[in-house]
């Protein structure tokens, strides 16, 4: 009887053990459905660095990938339905990723649609455009040079780069263009989430455009909190 007592004790004891707590993509309120997840997360809005980790769905649970140092906007993040153009701050919010290019040819492994950027490639950033926020070769002339990106000229930062589905599908104009993974340049962003060249080369190389991969942007706590995405 006592021995039986112990075990049951015991049992009893290892049901209220907690288990692993659930992690950042169990925490959101949406992941976008597939069974592949980017977070670039910072500690709060005025963040211009956090972390960037990439996840797998496996078993009904979410399981970490792989992570790296991520650096974000210089006015830091904001919430990507009222971002303005212009503001150097993240969007936050949760997107998909049409395609990946670079200056670099692809990773290998590259699954994603990849374009190598060529002396014509251009990044349409000018409101007035038809061709706003789209890649274009060449630029149209209704695409002002001085409201755009020549992709080529960005070596370090566009070696390779991810375009994050943020204004992408139905652009507002006025709200913002551009915006990428890249790899890191010298500092804080323009408004893109940026890693080391050696990260970008593994998420190019983990991105599986059949498992429905979408990148979700955030912070810790608060209004922008990745958690709520």
């Amino acid at each position: 009887m006592r021995l039986a007592a112990a075990a049951l004790a015991s049992a009893s004891l290892l049901a209220l053990v907690p288990g692993d707590p659930p992690t950042l993509p169990e925490r959101m309120a949406d992941t976008g459905g597939g069974s592949q997840l980017i977070t670039a997360q910072a500690s709060r809005e005025g963040s211009t660095s956090g972390t960037l980790t990439w996840w797998d769905r496996r078993d009904g649970h979410w399981v970490k990938a792989g992570s790296a140092a991520a650096r974000f906007g210089a006015k830091g993040l904001a919430e990507g339905g009222s971002r303005k153009q212009g503001s150097n701050t993240t969007p936050t919010g949760l997107y998909d990723l049409p395609f990946a290019f670079g200056i670099k040819a692809a990773p290998a492994g590259t699954a994603v649609p990849y374009r190598r950027v060529r002396e014509e490639s251009w990044w349409c950033q000018d409101n007035d455009s038809r061709s706003y926020n789209r890649w274009t070769e060449p630029r149209p002339a209704d695409c002002r040079a001085s409201e755009s990106e020549h992709l080529i000229a960005y070596k370090t930062q566009y070696a390779y780069a991810l375009v994050v589905g943020f204004n992408y599908e139905r652009p507002v104009r006025g709200r913002g263009a551009g915006i990428f993974l890249h790899v890191d340049g010298a500092g804080a962003t323009a408004g893109c989430v940026s890693v080391s060249e050696k990260a970008m080369r593994r998420v190019l190389g983990w991105v599986d455009p059949a498992r429905g991969p979408r990148m979700a942007i955030g912070t810790v706590s608060g209004g922008t909190a990745i958690t709520r995405y």
